[in-house]
């Protein structure tokens, strides 16, 4: 299976990459940080891929798209992960351009990947597009408006989304639980760690995440247990 996935860099997305390339399917993937995108690239077999690319800017994922399809063709799976949170603060204390930022990288960064990579899924006819939403894209908390806010926009535009795949794809969001990510950190703090770790998440999340199908499509769907 040919699995794309963005936010590869670090926590759950390099967690999963990790482990569909042990399982042996085929990952695409892209990340900000050109080290780990670079350790990535040179410590995996040729069959996968990753390239820097910020998923906020539009013609840069669409320059991705058109390398990627030429190397690769249509994905069978899309992951968007890629995602920022809030530094903890009342939302009339969080500057514009932290708000801005954030919606650019969680919101608008999952409708660029949609965009450009979508329509090769729909004219083929398969495909599942798996959009990582959050239990705070289902509930609140003080403190984190801005990440709320974008989770929330996930779930519906997921929702929405579903609505207009042709059978059998699926789009589905799913929130993948309490994990001890860097993220987990900006929040929690130390009580972070008390959570599982990417790794042992991954375990657990990927085999889940590749049976969702048709049955899923526009299901708010959470990891079991996480």
């Amino acid at each position: 299976m040919k699995i794309l996935i963005t936010g590869v860099s670090k926590g759950l997305g390099r967690a999963l990459a990790d482990f569909y390339m042990t399982e042996g399917h085929t990952v695409i993937g892209c990340g900000r940080d050109p080290e780990k995108i670079l350790d990535l690239r040179f410590g995996c077999a040729e069959a996968h891929r990753f390239d820097i690319v910020d998923v906020s800017q539009a013609n840069k994922v669409d320059v991705w798209y058109e390398t990627v399809s030429a190397t690769h063709g249509a994905s069978d799976l899309i992951i968007n992960n890629a995602a920022l949170i809030n530094t903890p603060s009342p939302l009339w204390k969080v500057p514009s351009d932290a708000f801005k930022k954030l919606i650019d990288v969680n919101v608008t960064g999952v409708f660029n990947v949609i965009r450009a990579f979508v329509p090769e899924m729909v004219e083929r006819g398969t495909g599942v597009i798996v959009n990582i939403s959050s239990g705070w894209g289902r509930s609140t908390s003080p403190e984190v408006a801005p990440y709320c806010a974008s989770k929330y926009a996930i779930e519906g535009l997921t929702q929405a989304m579903a609505q207009e795949l042709p059978d059998p794809m699926a789009a589905v969001p799913l929130s993948p639980g309490v994990i001890a990510t860097d993220m987990l950190a900006t929040a929690f703090g130390e009580a972070a760690n008390a959570h599982p770790s990417p790794a042992e998440w991954a375990k657990i999340a990927g085999p889940f995440i590749l049976q969702l199908g048709r049955k899923d499509n526009g299901q708010s769907v959470s990891i079991p247990g996480a």
